[in-house]
């Protein structure tokens, strides 16, 4: 039997764990944090993806007969000798954050490796399952679950569904699964457990600190800081499934403009271009972009514009694309991706993708968008279908210039946000903002900002929301937004969508980015569908007169709040902090409000109940216990603690103010 001497040794701060033929690093990795590899492959492979240069800290490594014990300052991790089981401490105390599991006799150990060919394994790591435990994170989804104890979740990006694999838990700790490959993670009773499908080696950091503000700056530094949330993109963005020209565009602006509403960007959508993989304006629709875009700025609105990674074969970028290998390819096959129309096609287009994981790929698409776009004065970026969209999700089927679809997928959206991000910024710009369809560990860091996708019109939909932005907030991407109602089906004429679109607006309000988007009338078989790349009016002005009035309320509140929130904005860019996030968050000790999955906070001091059922005109609304609660609309007092019902008139959505805190809500 081997000795502790000859199962453990160190290497500078890092304790090495060797049996058999696994081999297992665990070593500080910045603050508070601790990083664990393993694998049985014959050396450890280093890669990166997501985690940043680590921090030094002051830690301690001890080897003892039974078990080794490193200490990083709030955060131990000690190794058993004998089974290499990891476990994770508070330093000083004897009870167990997290910890891999106890591997009985007979049972399956902690991790595991089954070869799926060559150097890739199928492989899984297995915690302990806490009673009472709450885990929060993990992206976005559309279960409408704030705690996700329980769920069995893909890891897999899809419109609408985002995999960002860092969980939060009401233990007091963080897990990243720095791995970028499919898998899922089974939150179960008895276990949780993490499955990669296809990989090289277990990889997962555990980060604690003081409270979840804490473990998210923690976060911050170990996988990117957002930047500081440029001023204007506070306001608020008008979009619509699609403004088709150049004149078009313009009318609306200046409409916009002539009734006095405030307005920071307006969204140029998808068929803008020639050709997929062309990027660049069609000038049969968009004769003078320049000219477009120095009236916009007189008016005090930015230019967002949508970019693809898609890339149709008759493009005229194709050909060296495909000859130079920037192109995703199949293993087996024909290396085609996606079959949608195109802009001048009049048949379905069966397009390739371009690999920005190839630096040269990354570095061809900015050349393009400088050259087609930016020099026109656009410098905002819609990221749209970058998870990345396909026919069929074969990932085994997929290469990229990074792996195997299975081992690398989740980082596609991740190389195309640091394309336009180091682009701009080699173009000597630092206000960098793009919006995606996805995202990944890390994308905060490249100036990225998350919607939520192409969901629909309906009550459900809006629901899901509110726990999918705080889920993503907590999943370390603090710019987020959704389409203010829905993508999909809003038909505007009628009262149904009229009270959703208002009920959205209240609670847009409150996201961290404020827009309105949607395919409307998509359900419908008349003219102004005729085309199925426009869809109907989406200006505010097009659902009503009542609700034209409350919505135009609702610009000028948010109009109002923008000061506090940019303040948000440079808390989260400094600490990871997110801007919108749920009760428990500032108020950890209150048992009540951790089941509360339909408020939020606002940042500090804003606490925000949106109406979420047809036809309500009241809610009830729990006021956290620790704090004094104004109802900003009354100046009614209230100690927390306690739930009240809240008048909620289509006009109003609940709001409370924290501690006689005052904010700009009435005009």
């Amino acid at each position: 039997m081997k000795t502790t001497s000859q199962i453990f040794s160190r290497e500078g701060t890092r304790l090495i764990w060797r049996w058999k033929e696994q081999l297992l690093w665990v070593e500080p990795w910045g603050r508070d944090s601790f990083r664990v590899r393993a694998t049985t492959l014959a050396e450890m492979p280093l890669r990166d993806w997501s985690l940043l240069p680590p921090a030094k800290t002051a830690s301690r490594l001890v080897i003892e007969d039974q078990a080794a014990r490193l200490v990083n300052g709030r955060l131990t991790a000690q190794v058993e000798a004998k089974s290499g089981r990891v476990r994770f401490f508070k330093t000083g105390s004897g009870e167990p954050l997290c910890e891999e599991i106890f591997a009985r006799t007979n049972y399956p150990p902690s991790r595991t490796f089954k070869s799926v060919g060559g150097d890739l394994f199928r492989s899984e790591a297995s915690f302990t399952a806490f009673d009472g435990e709450r885990l929060y994170g993990l992206g976005q989804r559309r279960h409408g679950l704030l705690d996700q104890k329980g769920c069995v979740l893909e890891l897999t990006h899809r419109n609408s569904q985002i995999s960002i694999p860092f969980m939060v838990s009401s233990r007091g700790y963080g897990l990243l699964w720095h791995n970028p490959g499919m898998g899922r993670v089974e939150l179960g009773r008895t276990q949780t457990r993490w499955v990669a499908d296809a990989t090289r080696l277990i990889d997962y950091v555990v980060i604690t600190g003081a409270g979840y503000a804490g473990i998210m700056e923690r976060y911050a530094d170990l996988t990117g800081h957002a930047p500081m949330l440029p001023a204007w993109a506070a306001g608020f963005w008008q979009c619509k499934l699609r403004y088709k020209t150049q004149e078009e565009l313009l009318a609306v602006a200046r409409e916009h403009k002539r009734r006095g509403l405030p307005m920071s960007v307006i969204v140029i959508d998808y068929f803008n271009w020639t050709r997929m993989g062309e990027w660049k304006f069609d000038p049969a629709c968009w004769p003078d972009p320049s000219a477009m875009v120095r009236e916009l700025t007189a008016l005090g609105i930015k230019v967002m514009v949508s970019v693809w990674p898609t890339v149709n074969p008759d493009s005229e970028n194709f050909a060296e694309l495909e000859r130079r290998n920037l192109l995703v390819r199949t293993e087996r096959g024909l290396n085609s991706f996606i079959k949608f129309t195109d802009s001048n096609a009049h048949q379905t287009v069966i397009s390739g993708l371009l690999d920005t994981t190839h630096p040269e790929a990354r570095q061809f698409l900015w050349a393009k968008v400088r050259q087609n776009y930016f020099r026109h004065g656009i410098k905002v970026w819609w990221l749209d279908a970058i998870e990345p969209e396909m026919v069929t999700y074969d990932h085994d089927n997929v290469r990229y210039h990074a792996g195997n679809g299975l081992e690398v997928g989740c980082l596609y959206p991740l190389y195309q946000q640091q394309a336009l991000y180091e682009g701009m910024k080699s173009a000597g710009e630092r206000e960098i903002i793009t919006l995606g369809r996805a995202g990944f560990a890390g994308s905060q860091r490249f100036g990225a900002a998350i919607w939520s996708g192409d969901i629909h019109s309906t009550w459900e939909d809006l629901q899901q929301q509110v726990r999918a932005g705080l889920n993503i907030g907590l999943s370390g991407i603090p710019w987020w937004t959704t389409d203010i109602g829905g993508f999909f089906g809003g038909e505007i004429a009628t009262p149904y969508f009229q009270e959703l679109i208002v009920r959205w607006f209240q609670y847009g309000a409150f996201c961290p980015l404020f827009r309105l988007h949607g395919w409307r009338n998509s359900s419908l078989a008349h003219p102004e569908t005729s085309d199925p790349t426009r869809g109907g009016p989406n200006e505010v002005w097009t659902f009503g007169e009542r609700a034209y009035g409350i919505i135009r309320q609702i610009l000028f509140l948010r109009e109002r709040l923008r000061p506090y929130l940019l303040r948000q904005m440079k808390l989260a860019s400094a600490r990871g902090t997110p801007p919108m996030r749920p009760l428990f968050f500032d108020f950890p000790a209150d048992d009540v409000g951790a089941a509360v999955d339909d408020q939020f906070l606002f940042g500090p001091d804003l606490l925000v109940a949106p109406v979420l059922q047809a036809g309500a005109t009241t809610r009830k609304v729990y006021l956290p216990a620790g704090a004094t609660w104004t109802d900003a609309w009354t100046g009614k007092k209230f100690e927390g603690g306690q739930t009240v019902i809240a008048a909620a008139p289509l006009e109003t959505i609940p709001l409370y103010l924290k501690n006689g805190r005052r904010l700009p809500i009435r005009a």
